[in-house]
């Protein structure tokens, strides 16, 4: 069972609340948890003012799940907080059975809020007979009644527009550069693992003041990269490896190996979704090079899957500020993933 514990102290925002806590603007706002990161979800609700909403989920011995929201959501704007994080298959089905509940249940509005959505991955027919999953399980969450999805860091833009419903795609660019601001910069260089990312590591380069560096990366297998060159001045560098998530940490462990031919002796490795999953905490605690790995909190990460070096930050507050936004019909460009720099 979720249950909601009071906080005093709420995750600030990126923009400045209208009204003063408690927020009378969000009145009609219900915050649910899914089973898959209840603590990210309280401290959304925590940035907001608010409390999380009860529910219960659990399996029956056919292994079939069972949803109850904890109170009436009719008329409501209801908002369900649930990334897709291992266990993806079972998050996934939470995520739809409580979307299904909001909707038929009379809710205004049913708002999934999915900070990691993994099935992002799969954007594209590159072998025969393949389903783009990543479109396919968009459908699945709007027909089980989502009416809004807010999520964070696709892996590629087109992603976005699998989606068929109004989707606010967010960045967290802002907690990033408060982090590495306060870092010696003067000898740095920020690289993209490959072509496909050049436009985000761009972002982050431009707004810290840096040059811009990127790989040629070909996959083999899902744990297993080549990096076959890199375009951009590397040599002695302090190197900012930034790529949207962490999985097996293959693409990282080839790319430090790559840039040890030029001399680079020190990196700091920013993803903003940190999985850690098979070989990962092994290779990454493996790697001398490495200063630093900043992760966000989309995802949860239990201490087994935690390497050395690890910094998480929250995004908490850019989500709570997302909803506040939503429900106050306020824009939210400012936090979109490809929005321009000022």
């Amino acid at each position: 069972m979720n249950v909601s514990q009071e906080n005093a102290d709420p995750t600030s925002g990126l923009c400045v609340p209208q009204c003063a806590y408690p927020d009378p603007c969000l009145e009609s706002t219900l915050i649910f948890s899914g089973t898959a990161h209840p603590e990210l979800a309280q401290k959304i609700a925590e940035s907001l003012g608010l409390k999380l909403s009860p529910s219960v989920t659990r399996k029956f011995s056919n292994d079939n799940f069972y949803v109850h929201l904890g109170t009436t959501v009719r008329t409501k704007e209801v908002f369900i907080i649930q990334p897709l994080s291992p266990p993806c298959s079972d998050n996934l089905l939470e995520l739809l059975l409580m979307l299904d509940v909001a909707r038929t249940a009379g809710a205004q509005s049913v708002h999934a809020v999915i900070p990691y959505y993994s099935y992002a991955r799969s954007d594209k027919k590159d072998a025969p007979r393949i389903s783009i999953a990543g479109r396919l399980v968009a459908d699945l969450i709007i027909t089980a009644g989502a009416t809004h999805v807010i999520t964070m860091t696709l892996h590629s833009p087109q992603v976005h527009g699998f989606f068929r419903v109004h989707t606010d795609h967010l960045t967290a660019h802002s907690v990033f550069i408060e982090h590495l601001r306060h870092k010696d910069l003067s000898n740095s260089v920020v690289l993209a693992p490959d072509i496909g990312h050049a436009k985000r590591a761009s972002k982050l380069a431009r707004t810290l003041g840096i040059s811009i560096a990127a790989g040629e990366k070909m996959r083999k297998t899902d744990d297993s990269v080549v990096i076959e060159g890199i375009m951009g001045e590397v040599e002695g560098k302090d190197v900012i490896l930034m790529d949207d998530e962490i999985a097996t940490g293959g693409t990282i462990m080839e790319t430090i190996k790559y840039l040890r031919s030029y001399n680079v002796e020190k990196v700091t490795v920013v993803g903003t979704h940190g999985l850690f999953t098979g070989s990962a905490v092994e290779r990454l605690n493996s790697l001398e090079e490495i200063d630093e790995i900043i992760v966000t909190d989309t995802t949860p990460l239990p201490p087994e899957r935690r390497p050395e070096r690890l910094k998480i930050l929250s995004v908490a507050g850019i989500f709570g500020e997302v909803i506040r936004c939503n429900v106050m019909g306020r824009s939210v460009g400012e936090l979109f993933a490809f929005w321009p720099s000022n």
